[in-house]
């Protein structure tokens, strides 16, 4: 039973794909190619170079969430840096390239000179990760050969039709993390270390750029709501699995392994549909229409 998988973009709540993936496998399914955005992109990424679902798991419990976001020297305009994610991502995967990996990987990203989403499918495996995961303003852009790049989310944030590049005739399973369109917008509280004192973080919450901070990310999360749902109307993948992550800030510090098993629940609820979608007599519908193409 071969399958693609579209992992979509949600900061914290992108652990989730970690459950969803496992349950894959224990299922019998075979991920035959695997396309990301921001997260989805970091875990579509360790992934194809070889990584289990349990091993990405561990590596992301292990790691201490409060070091991730410091700022380097020559990081450019942003309200966070991604240090301790460049000495994580170096660690794990070094010099290796899109050409190393064990099945066929893609991430998204875009490019804000042209405005234009961007595939990347080759070269260094960390630039792939450091240009997905650059959410505008917060994380610095990404320079790689002409282009400045950005979060991929902005455009796509669920990359159904770059999964279906990788493998155009086999199903589509898409792993959503944005909230439906319906669901009541929640607030959100600026980003701070673990380490600032109480007092000093309830003072700063209080303030105008933290209040204008929530205005501002609470548009974004309407907007990307948007873009996922009109994405994936038109890109139509043959299975939608959404993890109850929707309590969720893109930056929190999380339990690893609660939100995998919010994957594996989600898992369960969509295993019907996907048994239904990989069905021999769908898989012959489906043989059956490319050859009358």
């Amino acid at each position: 039973m071969d399958i693609t998988v579209a992992l979509g973009g949600g900061g914290a709540k992108g652990n989730s794909h970690i459950g969803v993936l496992r349950r894959l496998e224990k299922e019998g399914y075979e991920i035959r190619s695997i396309a990301g955005t921001s997260f989805g992109g970091l875990v579509a990424i360790l992934y194809a170079s070889g990584r289990t679902p349990d091993e990405i798991e561990e590596i992301f419990s292990s790691t201490d969430q409060t070091n991730l976001y410091g700022r380097d020297r020559n990081d450019g305009p942003s309200l966070l840096g991604l240090s301790g994610v460049r000495k994580l991502m170096t660690e794990l995967l070094g010099s290796k390239t899109f050409d190393d990996v064990r099945i066929p990987c893609a991430v998204t990203a875009v490019d804000i000179t042209s405005g234009k989403e961007v595939i990347i499918s080759e070269g260094n495996l960390v630039d792939g990760v450091y240009s997905t995961i650059a959410l505008p303003g917060i994380f610095p852009p990404h320079r790689l050969n002409d282009w400045e790049l950005m979060d991929g989310g902005v455009l796509n944030p669920v990359p159904v039709s770059v999964a279906r590049i990788l493998s155009p005739d086999l199903p589509i399973i898409a792993v959503v993390l944005n909230d439906p369109l319906d669901n009541p917008v929640r607030t959100y509280t600026f980003p701070l270390p673990a380490s600032f004192p109480r007092q000093i973080v309830e003072r700063i919450t209080r303030t105008n750029f933290a209040q204008a901070y929530d205005v501002f990310m609470r548009a974004v999360d309407l907007s990307s709501r948007a873009v996922a749902h009109y994405r994936l109307e038109a890109d139509a993948p043959d299975v939608i699995i959404r993890p109850d992550v929707h309590h969720i800030e893109l930056l929190d510090k999380v339990d690893v392994h609660e939100i995998a098993l919010l994957g594996e629940a989600a898992f369960e609820t969509a295993l019907p549909e996907i048994k239904r979608v990989t069905s021999w007599p769908n898989r012959m519908k489906r043989k059956l229409a490319k050859a009358l193409k």
